[in-house]
């Protein structure tokens, strides 16, 4: 399950973007305001895409979580 990602591909598919060069610029410590200057993104989309990978990093979270908890009680 480590090795488990974000699918970023289909995000950059879905939003015509590169998801990849959003998530370092914010992991950087780039606002949104200083992305959407520099990449020419609308600021609501940015939210809708920092959205969507929160909630797969919840999915992904959730899983590990499910899978352990089953191994423990076998």
């Amino acid at each position: 399950m480590r090795g488990d990602k974000i699918d970023e591909k289909s995000l950059s598919r879905k939003y015509k973007t590169n998801v990849s060069r959003l998530i370092r610029a914010w992991k950087r410590g780039l606002s949104d305001m200083e992305i959407a200057a520099s990449t020419g993104i609308d600021p609501a989309t940015l939210n809708r895409i920092r959205g969507d990978i929160e909630m797969a990093h919840r999915r992904l979270r959730l899983a590990r979580k499910k899978e352990l908890n089953r191994l423990v009680y076998l």
